[in-house]
């Protein structure tokens, strides 16, 4: 199966990626989060609302991952300071463990090649160990922690991960 990255651009195409985190996360955090917590973070950060203002206006790029006709997950991501910040990267539970986020990973160091970035960095909830585990195999490395008040007494308690590129990796 082939797994192509299609910019997201169109309305219709916010809206699918808001199904597609309600759908994940319920599914995902259940066991790591409270449901209250689940639908807060949805509804202020994946709403359509806020995946256009993060796209139109707050420098974020949001690729749907599609396989054949199928969108089976998303990212998005935001260059910061020579390096990319990986914001989002998510996957619907029937198409986890089939490559998927390799190819994701090859496709952004893709991105930091072209853009001359030298790592990739994201959050992950201290709890998600399956994440954590799928991260480290991918080459990244814990380098600290932090809690962000999130409000409405919400907190998110992760560890901040990066993975190096090599020099020679992003020239042109």
């Amino acid at each position: 199966m082939s797994l192509t990255f299609s910019l997201i651009q169109t309305d219709e195409q916010i809206g699918l990626v808001a199904r597609l985190a309600d759908e994940i996360w319920n599914e995902h955090y259940g066991a790591i989060l409270a449901k209250a917590q689940i639908e807060y973070m949805v509804d202020r950060f994946q709403s359509p609302a806020a995946i256009a203002d993060q796209a139109r206006r707050g420098g974020y790029s949001y690729y749907l991952l599609i396989s054949e006709t199928e969108p089976v997950g998303y990212m998005a991501v935001k260059p910061e300071e020579g390096k990319l910040f990986l914001s989002k990267f998510y996957i619907r539970k029937a198409h986890r463990g089939k490559g998927y986020a390799s190819r994701a990973f090859e496709y952004l160091e893709e991105i930091c090649k072209e853009r001359g970035l030298t790592a990739i960095w994201l959050t992950v909830n201290r709890r998600n160990d399956g994440s954590i585990a799928v991260y480290e195999k991918k080459g990244f490395r814990t380098v600290r922690t932090q809690v962000a008040d999130i409000g409405n007494g919400y907190v998110m308690d992760d560890f901040v991960m990066e993975k190096r590129l090599d020099a020679v990796d992003i020239v042109k």
